[in-house]
């Protein structure tokens, strides 16, 4: 299975058409043709139900779109590691982030690389934290920013200097927006909206055996579509301050929990991991940012 060919096959999954996927990678279609029924002889499955406009990939063909993808990724990443072996004059660094305000620390350390290195890429991978820590273990990453406890038989990590601070995302007009804090009694029977994470990680914690008497109407992994809901009155959001907007044009506010529940945030990467000079140079800046040496790394 050749990368030249998986990079076809892609194009051709994207447009759903092969005389625009050819056209694209300046290759006749006839040409795109034979190499896709070469793949399929060559893995013995057929991907792809053909049509006089169009195709479409069947379930063999999305699992190797998504292998593809990832083939790729990890191509691409150790070809740019390669290419900055000799001289740094800039690179691609991969990061997977968990939603958190305290991310300006790690824009703060990026701000300060790219003055000296002005060509550095930051590719930002934002979902929940088992998603970020698959493809870290995958090698797709360089770093992984996560808010929960660290596996230290699997990382290394930097602990981020200050914690993010939980509470409810609600309307204004709501009757509970009038307190100062909210407590699990304002929270019983009303319509709760968790980052899916928080269940089993924060939410435990804060709430003990009173878990099980949140009414729960949905779940997230990034907090924007969330406050959507909140917005247009499906519920309550539970999450993190100073992530959605809420000043005084905006008919959404947030008030913390009580007692205070807080988070950590750590960035992470694989023991023994050999980085790029790029990304060894990123995890410098960090630790200046956070005004720590080498040798204080957990």
């Amino acid at each position: 299975m050749e990368i030249r060919v998986l990079r076809y096959f892609l194009e051709v999954a994207r447009e759903g058409n092969i005389t625009k996927a050819a056209a694209f990678l300046h290759i006749s279609q006839p040409t795109l043709s034979r190499q896709l029924k070469d793949l399929e002889d060559e893995l013995g499955k057929k991907l792809f139900v053909r049509s006089n406009y169009s195709i479409r990939l069947t379930d063999e063909g999305m699992l190797l779109r998504k292998r593809a993808e990832d083939i790729l990724d990890m191509v691409d990443k150790t070809t740019d590691e390669f290419k900055s072996l000799d001289e740094i004059t800039g690179g691609d660094i991969r990061i997977g982030c968990a939603e958190s305000e305290n991310f300006k620390y790690f824009v703060y350390a990026a701000k300060s690389l790219n003055a000296k290195y002005p060509n550095i890429r930051y590719h930002l991978y934002s979902s929940a934290t088992d998603s970020v820590t698959d493809r870290l273990e995958r090698g797709l990453l360089d770093f992984a920013i996560i808010v929960q406890s660290v596996d230290l038989s699997k990382y290394n990590y930097l602990s981020v200097p200050s914690n993010d601070i939980w509470g409810v995302l609600m309307r204004k007009d709501d009757p509970m927006a009038e307190r100062a804090h909210i407590r699990l009694d304002d929270l019983i029977g009303k319509p709760l909206i968790c980052s899916r994470q928080s269940l089993t990680e924060e939410m435990p914690k804060w709430l003990g055996e009173d878990l099980d008497k949140l009414n729960i109407v949905a779940t997230y992994d990034l907090l924007f579509n969330a406050s959507v809901m909140a917005r247009e009155g499906l519920g309550y959001v539970l999450g993190f301050s100073n992530l959605i907007y809420t000043g005084k044009d905006s008919t959404l506010c947030f008030r913390p929990l009580e007692p205070p529940l807080e988070s950590p945030m750590h960035i992470i990467w694989k023991k023994y991991q050999v980085f790029s000079p790029v990304a060894s140079l990123f995890l410098e800046a960090i630790q200046k940012q956070f005004g720590i040496g080498k040798f204080d790394i957990k």
